[in-house]
């Protein structure tokens, strides 16, 4: 689970599916994002990070981390 990720939108007080809408993708597909089942495309996260008010690299931050680690 992307813990920042659902505290952002908890915080925006917006569903899935509001985010998915805006974002052009499905709820699903967002749910599985936020679920840290699937990693955004470059593409999406822009979308995600613009809904949201975050710069979308923050997606990738934490793999960029712990590449860096190993």
């Amino acid at each position: 689970m992307i813990n920042w990720l659902l505290e952002n939108r908890q915080e925006q007080k917006m569903t899935q599916s509001e985010i998915a809408k805006k974002s052009f993708i499905t709820q699903a597909h967002y749910a599985n994002i936020e679920n840290g089942k699937r990693r955004p495309s470059p593409e999406v996260a822009k979308a995600i990070a613009e809904v949201l008010g975050f710069h979308w690299t923050r997606f990738y931050e934490e793999e960029k981390a712990a590449n860096q680690a190993s």
